[in-house]
């Protein structure tokens, strides 16, 4: 099987490998997205370096049995450090004709195909676009094929149970699935069960039907003929320490309230839902206790109101949406420039203009993000480089938006929200704080007096005596803030929030190089290209190529080395999920010319995109 190398067999007749991948697909109602996480968190828990990509339909309610309905959910497991879910499935578990159809290109010859019979209907293969059933026309014989009457054995086990509807008895199916996919990978079900436990604890029954179809499918895997091959993936070596499961959403909520804890602030989180940044807002909700206050606003722009007004009223402000989201909120943005407010945008960027494609992954953003506002209006962007890194990115999103005073961009996108990686749980007392001193002295108050070293106006609270001012969309005078229509006065206004985000780069870290300083190729890549991009430099690194990679976290200001680290290469590569928005700006920034990479697809990269497009370029 493809990239699943086999160190050993052991007693048990089960093969010991490095990684593997698995990919569950079939209708958005199938459940494969919930026993997708089951399996990775069971997977974790065991010590596994794992990480996921959920693939949701575009069409959430695409008719059943169709390819816009097919959802699918990939788990990369390995017993050494990986950043991927993988290239490539080498097991696809299909729970219908359109899942097999929509999911099989990937699957590499030799690959174990796993499919549910009873869904291989004449009305399903039509609905998937098949004149003639593929289990049986010899189309698939170049891969290891499983064909089980899953949905009648998960009837069968639960016939006993009386109570349950048809209804909850159908929804339950993906449990017998994720039993016989833990026979086959070594994985104990007693997680599971202790989840479905805790979830359920009102319902027994329920409690009782899911536990028991699991069990039916585990034992069919240990009794039944079909299978002669099972595999185990030993542990990967981890720094001591408390582990969880976290995907980008999940991370970036964490970050957002330790950085409120940190700088001992309420955080105050106003959103309208959107997809892929719902999430967030679910996340936060369920962190009151932490003092946080959650806001669901009608629209975007009331959303982003409700955080200018936090902001003004001292709070740590947020708030989330993704690209059609931006668009509506700009001119509030702007206001929020204006007016040198401290709060975190949070862009979870998802496919295409308009609606587009919500839940697929895009980094279509970025020029958005730096320009898409009227007048010069410079804002500081920082960007997540995996699901795990939201929560760091997060928190220095929340200390530059406190330091200077200003609207900060965090920027993530669907892959990162909805991806899951092991994340270890970092000491509180390790973070450091983040200070806030609210301005308090009455005397010569000027609510644009600056900080000499950061060019940060004082944060005043209203109801501070003697600290009144004016505030507005206007044209501002520096220092008092009265409005100010002086030609002069206004340039100076526009270069000092220029400079204002360019001396953030005496404080951010310099760009780090992976790989020789010097060569003949520098790739270069921002936000969730990164474990795509460093998984193929590696490789290329071990076949001998001198080949070197600088992953951006900081896109306005760029850190002050970059531009002198890109001369030293003979060539600069540029992947990206868009048309070529970074090196674009690199571009335009340094004396060099980069070779831009894009991908506009709606799915992330592959290593082996990568690694082919390096070696077409050190062969030329």
């Amino acid at each position: 099987m493809a990239e699943t190398p086999a160190e050993a067999t052991d007693d048990e007749g089960i093969e010991v490998v490095e990684s593997i991948a698995v990919r569950f697909a079939g209708d958005s109602g199938d459940g494969s997205q919930i026993i997708g996480n089951e399996f990775a968190n069971t997977s974790a828990i065991l010590g596994n370096d794992i990480s996921t990509l959920p693939d949701y339909p575009a069409e959430i309610r695409a008719p059943a049995g169709t390819l816009p309905g097919v959802s699918a959910f990939q788990v990369n497991l390995s017993s050494e450090e990986i950043y991927t879910p993988g290239d490539e499935p080498q097991v696809l578990v299909a729970m219908n004709p359109a899942a097999l159809k929509a999911n099989i290109d990937d699957l590499p010859p030799g690959g174990v195909l796993i499919a549910n019979t009873d869904n291989f209907t004449r009305n399903n293969l039509r609905k998937a676009g098949y004149d003639q059933d593929p289990l049986g026309d010899g189309s698939l014989s170049s891969y290891r094929v499983a064909k089980i009457p899953l949905t009648t054995l998960h009837k069968e086990a639960l016939k006993h149970l009386d109570g349950l509807s048809n209804r909850q008895i159908d929804i339950m199916k993906n449990m017998f699935c994720l039993g016989l996919v833990y026979w086959i990978f070594d994985r104990p079900i007693e997680p599971t069960i202790r989840m479905i436990e805790k979830k359920f604890a009102a319902n027994p029954l329920v409690v009782e039907g899911n536990t028991t179809t699991m069990k039916a499918g585990y034992n069919f895997g240990e009794t039944t003929e079909q299978f002669q091959y099972r595999y185990r993936v030993t542990k990967a070596p981890v720094e001591p320490g408390t582990y969880r499961t976290v995907n980008g959403a999940q991370a970036a909520a964490l970050g957002l309230v330790t950085a409120a804890t940190k700088a001992g602030l309420t955080l105050f989180y106003g959103s309208y839902p959107i997809t892929p940044a719902s999430s967030l807002l679910e996340e936060l909700a369920s962190l009151k206790n932490f003092d946080v206050r959650t806001f669901q606003a009608e629209d975007e722009i009331a959303a982003m109101g409700s955080t200018i007004g936090a902001a003004f009223g001292g709070a740590l402000a947020a708030t989330g949406t993704s690209g059609p989201g931006i668009a509506l909120k700009s001119e509030a943005i702007n206001l929020a420039l204006v007016l040198e407010l401290p709060m975190v945008i949070c862009n979870f960027q998802r496919g295409g203009p308009s609606t587009g494609l919500p839940t697929k992954a895009e980094q279509s953003d970025l020029l958005q993000c730096m320009y898409g506002r009227n007048g010069e209006s410079p804002m500081i962007l920082v960007a997540a480089q995996s699901p795990a890194d939201c929560f760091d990115t997060a928190i220095e999103a929340a200390r530059l938006a406190i330091e200077t005073m200003s609207p900060v961009f965090f920027m993530s996108d669907g892959y990162l929200v909805f991806s899951s990686e092991p994340w270890r749980i970092p000491d509180p007392d390790s973070i450091p704080e983040i200070p806030v001193t609210p301005w308090t002295n009455p005397n010569d108050f000027q609510p644009y007096s600056r900080n000499p070293d950061t060019l940060a106006r004082p944060w005043a609270l209203p109801g501070t005596p003697g600290l009144e001012h004016r505030v507005g969309g206007l044209a501002k005078q520096d220092g008092t803030g009265n409005v100010s229509y002086d030609p002069n006065d206004h340039q100076h206004m526009v270069g000092t929030l220029q400079e204002k985000v360019d001396r953030v780069a005496d404080r951010i870290p310099e760009q780090s190089v992976d790989g020789p300083e010097w060569g003949d190729l520098l790739v270069v890549g921002w936000g969730s290209t990164y474990g795509a991009i460093r998984s193929a430099v590696q490789r290329s690194q071990q076949k001998g190529q001198k080949v070197a990679f600088a992953h951006v976290r900081y896109l306005n200001p760029f850190p002050r080395n970059l531009g002198d680290i890109l001369l030293k290469y003979d060539k600069v590569l540029v992947p990206e999920l868009n048309g070529g928005q970074l090196a674009h700006l690199l571009d335009a920034k340094y004396p060099l010319k980069v070779i831009s990479y894009p991908k506009i697809q709606g799915q992330p990269f592959r290593i082996s995109e990568i690694t082919a497009k390096i070696d077409e370029l050190l062969d030329s």
